[in-house]
């Protein structure tokens, strides 16, 4: 029988980014979690923005919202509301939004770099991804800020008005939103609805026997302690972590869905995926935590 976590963890060690290696060490391995800050520092510019490639599918040194999100997941996980990160990366987004607080995924600047080939034209566009992941980290973090407060208030509006594609990531961000944002009662009577035409989604597979890329309710549940869990209901959550074990690679780590721009990428995706997968797993008692 494959030791899951050990195997995992010597693909992580051999492959994976700092990030995910400082994560990994501070989830499972008693490592301060101040070096996760630490690593997500060397992705950081001169205006406050993330940028570096920090999102594996985009080779890009300028300051992006999708480079920042994926810094503010990275503290949120780890546990570290470093305000000397958040606050001036608080600042980059307000720069870059048009006062409502909602900004875009990218810019054409990634156009001068490699990059996946789905990251083009729609990507420049303003709107709820990622404007309503950024602020739900935030508010994970419980971290403060004006922009913070604005992009809460577009992405309240947005919901209330129901204006927003039955988009899979965009559905995505909006259920991070709504499980980190104070307003409990507010948050829970939305999140049944996102939920709903989450399932009519094309890149949603609520089947667990789907092949291809796609989110799942483990996206949108990740961990056993998740508010969204019982959304979609034992039988479901399980086939869906059946299949998530099995997907582990003779390399152990898990495999990615869709082309990178280069094979660098392809193993920081690998080891991204792979961090996820362990924590999702040992939260849902599927791999024993490690001693």
């Amino acid at each position: 029988m494959i030791d899951v976590f050990g195997s995992a963890e010597r693909f992580l060690l051999g492959n994976g980014r700092l990030v995910e290696r400082r994560l990994f060490g501070a989830l499972f391995r008693g490592a301060p979690a101040s070096g996760v800050a630490d690593a997500v520092r060397g992705y950081r510019n001169a205006d406050g923005g993330f940028g570096h490639g920090m999102e594996p599918d985009t080779r890009c040194p300028a300051s992006l919202p999708i480079y920042t999100e994926v810094a503010f997941q990275a503290l949120a996980v780890a546990g570290v509301a470093d305000a000397e990160l958040l606050g001036p990366a608080c600042d980059q987004l307000a720069s870059v939004s048009d006062g409502d607080g909602a900004v875009a995924l990218a810019s054409p600047v990634i156009e001068d770099y490699p990059r996946a080939e789905h990251w083009s034209a729609w990507t420049y566009e303003r709107g709820l991804n990622p404007t309503a992941g950024l602020a739900g980290r935030l508010h994970w973090l419980g971290f403060e800020h004006a922009w913070r407060d604005a992009a809460t208030a577009y992405t309240w509006g947005k919901l209330e008005a129901g204006d927003f594609p039955d988009e899979a990531h965009l559905l995505a961000e909006l259920m991070v939103f709504l499980e980190h944002v104070p307003d409990r009662e507010r948050a829970d009577r939305h999140a049944a609805a996102v939920v709903e035409r989450l399932g009519g989604s094309e890149l949603f597979q609520l089947d667990a026997g789907a092949e291809g890329y796609g989110l799942t309710p483990l996206t949108i549940a990740p961990l056993a302690s998740s508010r969204w869990r019982a959304l979609f209901g034992a039988e479901r959550i399980g086939a869906h972590l059946d299949r998530l074990l099995a997907d582990q690679q003779a390399d152990g780590g898990w495999p990615i869905a869709w082309t990178p721009p280069s094979e660098a990428a392809r193993l920081e995706w690998r080891g991204m995926w792979t961090l996820d997968a362990l924590r999702t797993l040992i939260s849902y008692g599927r791999v024993p935590a490690p001693r």
